[in-house]
């Protein structure tokens, strides 16, 4: 009996050690998974003082923007967008290994009035935001507007980017694409003509929004497929994000690679090769137009031959035809001592050849009768 008794309180010593070491456990996941925090050293500063923002339960490693942002309130969200905000004063900050951060952000007036928050959100990879209320001294204080009705709309589903690039996106037309998502409303009223604000990024660039308005109604527990153009300026390329916000609140994010537009850079590399030729083509024809004729060109050439060039080149002829022995042979240089009139070959000067018979200088052997 005494071993089962000490068998029996070991076993209860070691539950009472193991029971609270696994609540332990279970409960550092649970804050570990928490949604973003963020907390200000102060709730109410001046224009040109600080603040000391610290946010816990972010994705390590990740890029933030911290902004103080106007008309706005935890529950609704930055209403406007960041165009409510103080964006030449924002900072940024980078969370640790634990997802925590801690920055000084200086005071200053948004573009809207208060009520004011301190807005933290992500700058890339999957979105995530966080407020916290915030007073910034001597600025103007106004009732935010007015929420529409009771109806909420929902993303349903993942969002898609409809539509592809043609020939002449290839040369540097504004790339364009169709936002398709669909949506459901989860309130108690109907939605008519819902307005969304689309939002364009590039890299850590914030967002440029446009507001786009779809024609039609969603009643309570109904879904809709909504249809929204997106273009990019011309000659975009490159890593871009949209982002789909309704009623101040981030609904979705897509992104969207944007390939380089290579027909202009092979329109530029011909430019360069086609223009220098076609200045050197007609230099060279200016100055072949310009330059002196000579008269003694070769034929052939593209300048014609005048007829008195072409008289003084044509061969002579002599009334006398020439054997080809005659041609062939050179001729025999006069002797400075014989003229052509005393060329004893002449007729002049006599024959070279004997004498006839009957000639009347003819001597016969027989004598004089």
């Amino acid at each position: 009996m005494s071993g089962k008794m000490r068998t029996a309180a070991l076993g209860a010593v070691l539950a009472l050690v193991l029971v609270p070491l696994a609540g332990a456990v279970s409960v550092f996941p649970a804050s570990a998974a928490g949604k973003p925090s963020v907390t200000l050293s102060k709730s109410e500063a001046g224009a040109g003082g600080s603040v000391t923002v610290t946010g816990s339960g972010w994705r390590p490693g990740v890029l933030l923007m911290v902004l103080i942002c106007g008309q706005s309130v935890p529950s609704r969200g930055v209403i406007g967008g960041t165009n409510s905000c103080a964006n030449a004063d924002g900072r940024a900050v980078t969370t640790d290994a634990k997802g925590g951060f801690s920055k000084n952000l200086p005071v200053a007036e948004p573009p809207e009035p208060c009520p004011c928050v301190v807005h933290v959100a992500t700058v890339t990879g999957e979105k995530a935001e966080a407020d916290a209320i915030f007073m910034v001294a001597g600025h103007s204080v106004e009732p935010l507007p007015k929420e529409e009705g009771g109806g909420r709309l929902s993303v349903l589903t993942d969002t898609r980017l409809d539509g592809s690039s043609g020939l002449l996106t290839w040369f540097g037309s504004p790339p364009s694409r169709t936002l398709v998502f669909t949506v459901g409303n989860v309130g108690t009223a109907p939605v008519k003509n819902p307005v969304f604000q689309v939002g364009t990024s590039h890299g850590v660039f914030a967002p440029q929004w446009d507001e786009q308005q779809w024609r039609g109604s969603i009643a309570p527990g109904r879904k809709a497929q909504i249809e929204l153009p997106v273009e990019l300026s011309a000659g975009a390329h490159g890593d871009y994000a949209i982002s789909l916000k309704y009623g101040g609140k981030m609904l979705a994010e897509q992104p969207w690679g944007v390939g380089r537009p290579w027909g202009v850079t092979v329109f530029w590399i011909l430019l360069c090769v086609v223009v220098p030729a076609a200045v050197f083509r007609v230099g060279m024809a200016v100055v072949d137009r310009v330059r002196p004729r000579r008269s003694t060109g070769r034929a052939g050439r593209h300048r014609g031959l005048r007829l008195t060039e072409l008289t003084l080149r044509m061969p002579r002829t002599s009334p006398t035809q020439q054997t080809p022995a005659d041609a062939s042979a050179s001729p025999v240089p006069a002797l400075p001592w014989f003229t052509p009139d005393n060329d004893p070959g002449t007729a002049a000067n006599g024959q070279l050849s004997a004498p006839h018979e009957n000639g009347p200088t003819t001597q016969t052997r027989k004598g004089h009768t």
